[in-house]
């Protein structure tokens, strides 16, 4: 197609709203942001040729990895808000935390996510590009992010609000499109942005629709419900939240003119829209209507099910809508559920592990026939590090095709009594933790030492400072059997007490332990975002995992990890549990009785910490028979687990996952 042909048709379907030729230097002949501009068009002439095929795929959050995957690119200066700014990083070795901060030159990943659920989002949205699905992702910009994590000396956790200019963003654009949603109090008016997804190959994209309240002619209440993302300090901003994705959801896709057969709702955050599409519908039309809602649920915690009083309902609702969700919502406390309202309308629900479906099954008995378990997986472009897609590379026969074929990668047991590979595959390994090296040459990391890792979202369930709870043994271990360095890195919402007190009780351990440091290492690190994420996923011997089971439905920091041959020492929970069998690490620690859900609360710390140290000193004695100053013995076992863990990874990545959501939930070839 001819380029004026193409950027001609591009206009004639995104009506962008130029802010006086803002993006002109960024869109023509045929690219888009440095992307083929064809792939847009193609996509978005897919999603409007009238075909009930489309896919509306809804969630609150996305982690799209704009800082590592298929980076979109700007003729205009990267605004300095839109750049990861310097992090504090807070260690036993007191010094440098008084001189230094952790500088990373990188565009800040699109503020739009919290954690987990929205990685998962963005890794789903971008394999669904891949797959070349006619998809449509519904989401929320969120004009001040989550929040920006502060540490306040060594007191801990100090919340900021963060900033940052979508005008400016690369790849982000403002369409002219305004749609509007009636609710009681009053109308609220959102603006749309787009932000288009690519495949790895660049020949497909899913376009991110991007909800945001900021429009002049709202109230500032109404202005502020897009500000931040999860604020829960009010029941009625939380609510209206909820409301604006479900609601904003639908009037969005019908102002673009998509056409939508299965709406898949990420979490209950939207299933306003639902409610949206069933009003005046009766029994028979709904019936047709559930058939097109599929619904997954990712977390058994209590605090992850939204539940809010009729009274409050009523404030924001309109009557019509109130009454939907009572039918559908409302639980046995006369509370209106989100949870049991997803569920009763749905055609497909799905856990994201078995062992989540179990909990599943426990926790909601009467709809045990329809709940199934599709367990999460994670984007292998976004994760797999340059060094190990290197290493695959030099290897063909064995690695056919692993760029467009992850499975392929179970292949690695072929090459496990294979010298060369066990030698490379070390050495790449080594390569990535030189780069983590580097990026703490100040707190004197050093390649040659056992490294382990704890990082993600601070909750008591998760048990972050398991390893941390007896410091004597960490230093007998130490002395013992040989040096260690100990990464955590985490935020806890801002909202969450005993969040906070988790990192304070991490930061004044850490604090006594000065004198130690050379045979001790501690490094807490700032602002845990996707980038430090990419790098210590990769970098490090043994990611740590510690959660009381069966609370995390289906972690997938883990699966980063053995993708880049980064062995687990792990409870066994969530994905964990299908993927014992195999001799990827060390398996640790309490199990709930089976039949139960337990006690999220009753967090078993000081069986379980002894446990972890037990495998730990087994995990860093092997490390040191393996590696020996430099020295490495090929025929270690440690490098049998490297290999089988690479094998485990062709089956925990999205490829397998977006399989079973086609076959499964979706039900489309």
């Amino acid at each position: 197609m001819e380029k004026n042909k193409i950027l001609e048709e591009f206009y004639s379907l995104v009506q962008v709203d130029d802010l006086n030729g803002h993006y002109a230097k960024d869109i023509k002949d045929c690219s888009y942001f440095g992307m083929p501009l064809e792939s847009i068009v193609d996509a978005e002439k897919r999603l409007r040729s009238g075909q009930k095929g489309g896919i509306a795929y809804f969630s609150m959050e996305y982690g799209l990895a704009t800082s590592c995957y298929n980076k979109l690119s700007s003729q205009l200066p990267l605004n300095s808000s839109n750049k990861v700014p310097e992090n504090a990083v807070f260690s036993n070795f007191r010094v440098a935390d008084y001189f230094f901060a952790l500088r990373q030159d990188n565009i800040l990943d699109l503020p739009i996510y919290s954690g987990g659920l929205g990685i998962l989002a963005g890794d789903t949205v971008k394999t669904m590009a891949d797959y070349k699905l006619p998809v449509a992702a519904i989401g929320i910009l969120w004009s001040s992010g989550y929040f920006r994590q502060k540490f306040w000396f060594k007191y801990g956790q100090a919340p900021e609000k963060m900033r940052w200019d979508p005008h400016t963003y690369p790849g982000l654009i403002l369409l002219k499109n305004i749609i509007k949603i009636s609710l009681k109090p009053e109308d609220v008016f959102l603006r749309l942005w787009k932000y288009y997804v690519y495949s790895h190959k660049h020949d497909a994209v899913v376009p991110l629709i991007l909800l945001d309240s900021n429009v002049e002619g709202n109230s500032q209440r109404a202005k502020e419900l897009t500000d931040q993302l999860y604020r829960s300090d009010n029941v009625f901003l939380k609510l209206l939240q909820r409301v604006v994705l479900g609601f904003g959801g639908v009037n969005a896709l019908d102002e673009l003119g998509y056409h939508i057969g299965t709406h898949h709702l990420n979490e209950g955050h939207a299933v306003f829209a639902f409610v949206a599409k069933a009003r005046g519908l009766k029994n028979d039309q709904l019936d047709k209507l559930k058939s097109s809602f599929v619904y997954t649920c990712h977390t058994p915690v209590e605090a992850g099910h939204d539940k809010f009083s009729f009274d409050d309902l009523n404030k924001v609702l309109k009557q019509e809508d109130v009454d939907i969700v009572e039918r559908f919502g409302k639980e046995q406390s006369g509370l209106a559920n989100l949870t049991l309202l997803s569920m009763n309308i749905s055609s497909a629900i799905n856990a994201v592990s078995h062992n989540h479906q179990k909990v599943m099954h426990i926790q909601f008995p009467k709809y045990k026939d329809q709940i199934q378990y599709v367990t999460n997986g994670v984007h292998p472009y976004t994760w797999m590090s340059q060094n190990f897609q290197e290493l695959f590379a030099k290897f063909p026969a064995t690695f056919t095709d692993f760029r467009n074929n992850p499975m392929i990668l179970s292949e690695a047991k072929e090459l496990k009594n294979n010298n060369d590979f066990r030698a490379q595959l070390w050495q790449a390994h080594q390569e990535n933790k030189e780069e983590l090296a580097k990026l703490l040459a100040r707190w004197s990391l050093d390649k040659d030492i056992f490294t382990i890792c704890w990082a993600r979202r601070m909750a008591a369930y998760k048990r972050p400072s398991l390893i941390l709870h007896d410091i004597n043994r960490l230093v007998q271990i130490a002395e013992k059997v040989g040096p260690l360095q100990i990464i955590l890195a985490g935020k806890a919402h801002p909202n969450d007490n005993l969040g906070f007190t988790y990192i304070n009780e991490m930061m004044d351990k850490v604090d006594k332990l000065n004198e130690d440091y050379n045979k001790l290492k501690i490094i807490v690190l700032e602002n845990y975002d996707i980038s430090l994420g990419k790098l210590l996923t990769s970098s490090v011997d043994v990611w740590l995992n510690n959660p009381l089971p069966p609370f995390e439905a289906s972690g997938t920091s883990g699966m980063k990890a053995i993708m880049n041959a980064v062995l687990q020492m792990s409870t066994v929970d969530g994905w964990v549990a299908e993927a014992t069998d195999n001799n990827i690490g060390v398996f640790f620690g309490y199990q709930n009785i089976a039949g139960s859900v337990g006690n999220e609360f009753d967090l078993h710390l000081n069986e379980d910490a002894q446990e972890l140290y037990a495998a730990l000193e087994r995990m860093v004695s092997l490390y040191y028979k393996t590696n020996q100053s430099g020295k490495l013995n090929l025929s270690s076992e440690w490098l049998d687990m490297m290999i089988e863990c690479i094998c485990v990874s062709s089956q925990f990545n999205t490829y397998r996952m977006l399989d079973q959501y086609k076959q499964f939930i979706w039900k489309i070839a």
